[in-house]
Formats: structure tokens, sequence, C-alpha cells
């Protein structure tokens, strides 16, 4: 038997690091995940798309997410991809939102 003192005592630790893909690979789980996309399963073109870290339809998914008012996502979503642009946009989105709150939350202790 080995050295086991590399194995941590809870044993392996899952970790967030993609498998080396040839371009072959990669282009055929990109086809996939833009056939997942055009038939409306966007969780799981979601999961290729990170998995191979391509942008544009990242984009795509957070474009989803935006109109689906889920603007966290769709930030995450832009900023792997990442576009800029976009999380600047959702985030003053969002900040707009805040400041309507804010603001109600104000007049309401005011009454």
């Amino acid at each position: 038997m080995g050295d086991n003192s590399t194995i941590p005592k809870n044993g392996f630790a899952k970790t967030t690091q993609a498998p080396a893909l040839t371009a072959q690979q990669k282009t055929l789980l990109i086809r996939k995940g833009n056939e997942f996309f055009n038939n409306g399963k966007c969780e799981e073109a979601k999961r290729i798309f990170l998995t191979v870290k391509y942008s544009d339809g990242l984009i795509r998914i957070g474009d989803y997410y935006a109109k689906k008012n889920n603007a966290l996502e769709a930030i995450r979503m832009y900023w792997v991809a990442p576009e800029p642009k976009r999380v600047s946009e959702m985030a003053e989105k969002i900040a707009g939102v805040i400041r309507i709150w804010m603001n109600e939350s104000k007049e309401k202790q005011i009454e």
C-alpha cells in the first residue's frame, strides 16, 4: 500500500475544475447545449455552457434569466461569460429597485 497522507480525512473533496476537453469534444458539447437551449431546457444548457465556458451561450442563459426577472442569476451568468456591460446594466436595475423600496419605506415611516 502507498502513503495515504495526501487523502483528506473526510475523503475526497468535490472540485470545480473542468475536465480537459479536446476541441472536438467541446464543439459537440456546445452543439448539445444549443440544442437544449433551443428546446427550452435551459438548466441543461447552462450546465454544459458553464462546463465548457462558452461565453455566447452563457450570455443567452443570462438573457433568459433577465426575462424571467431573475436578476441575480442573470448577473451570475454575465459575470462568468464575462460580459461586464450587461453586469453593469443589471446592477443598475437592481439598484433602482432598491431605491424605490427605500423611498417606499421612508414614506411609510412618515405616515
